[in-house]
């Protein structure tokens, strides 16, 4: 799996890192997304855990001739009404 990041001009350093995320937990839910689904303008975005235990949402790029590669626009902690709403669809899921 290739991943890049969008780096942030002024730190020149991943954009993810602006959110508390690592690039290693990024790996972790995109290798294993709870849901993964089609965002806007050609994203999509993975809902997921990582090894700690955060939930985070990443928002990428599929690259279209290489299925295993990636840009990530952005990751973040889920959090809110959107957390909850995840955890309602898992809950539903494991009740099948």
């Amino acid at each position: 799996m290739e991943i890049r990041f969008l780096i942030d001009p002024e730190t020149e350093l991943p954009h993810i890192l602006d959110h508390g995320v690592s690039e290693d937990e990024v790996v972790e839910v995109l290798s294993n997304p709870l849901e993964d689904f089609q965002g806007e303008r050609g994203a999509r975005i993975a809902l997921g855990k990582t090894f700690a235990g955060r939930t985070l949402q990443v928002i990428y790029l599929p690259d279209e001739e290489d299925s295993s590669s990636f840009f990530v626009i952005t990751a973040y902690d889920l959090r809110g009404k959107a957390l909850k709403a995840l955890r309602r669809r898992q809950r539903k899921k494991r009740g099948r």
